[in-house]
């Protein structure tokens, strides 16, 4: 990879208001449709101390390169389109500000075990494939609505069961932090683990034994090996190496 010089706003005539603090932000710039490697291209972009590291992009891609790719929708960590390495780390752009990360230079690049598309987006086809394959909506012999349909309450207890993994946003962090993802490229991963648990641990389900057969796989809950980095990059709190340890469970006969 190789670095480019700077630009900074000072060398464009663009109307952005003037800010007493400033950072160097460094993108990995890489089509590899037309591109074999990948270079670093460094801005100096002013901001405040609620500027998000998407926002720094965004003025970049409006004053300096219209050609930079990167994929963004609702700016409120909901929608998961941004997620991207942030100085090394898994990370949605628009959640992360530039003030809380104590840094001069800030890096972003590519999510990792996902095949890039151009410069920071990549590919969620293999991620959507293994959602979709765990089947991840509510299986019920009575799931047709009919005149005589009525509805299924659940205790606060069956909610608490499966609500934080309902908080998923398929962001693909999890599965970008995941060692096993960079070693396996058939391992379905800990985003659709965390979402079979999800569906399992909820008492209005009933396709508990369909998921865990598709799960008892060489290529599936077996081969996590726990590291926990799933966990610690999740915006929104979800835990998929729990779900996972909890899946395990029902496997061995533990939980029922």
């Amino acid at each position: 990879m190789a670095a480019i010089a700077p630009q900074t706003l000072e060398e464009k005539p663009v109307a952005v208001e003037s800010q007493s603090k400033s950072i160097t932000l460094r993108i990995s710039k890489f089509n590899p449709k037309t591109e074999s490697n990948r270079n670093f291209v460094d801005f100096t972009i002013p901001y405040k101390k609620w500027t998000t590291v998407l926002d720094a992009i965004l003025v970049v891609k409006e004053n300096f390169d219209h050609s930079v790719g990167v994929r963004y929708s609702c700016r409120q960590s909901s929608c998961g389109s941004c997620g991207m390495k942030i100085n090394g780390k898994p990370a949605l752009a628009c959640y992360t500000k530039i003030s809380e990360l104590n840094s001069n230079t800030i890096t972003v690049e590519p999510m990792d075990n996902f095949p890039i598309i151009r410069d920071l987006v990549v590919s969620f086809e293999r991620m959507f494939s293994a959602h979709k394959k765990l089947k991840p909506y509510i299986i019920s012999e009575d799931s047709e609505i009919t005149k005589d349909t009525k509805e299924f309450l659940q205790t606060p207890e069956d909610v608490e069961k499966y609500l934080q993994f309902s908080n998923c946003i398929k962001c693909g962090l999890c599965n970008s932090a995941c060692p096993t993802m960079a070693t396996d490229s058939s391992f379905i991963g800990p985003q659709a683990l965390a979402q079979a648990y999800r569906y399992v641990a909820d008492n209005r389900d009933k396709g508990k034994n369909d998921r865990l057969k598709i799960i008892d796989d060489s290529h599936g809950i077996w081969r996590c090996h726990f590291a926990g980095s799933c966990s610690k990059v999740c915006p929104k709190g979800v835990d998929p190496a729990m779900a996972i340890q909890l899946l395990r469970g029902y496997l061995l006969g533990f939980r029922k």
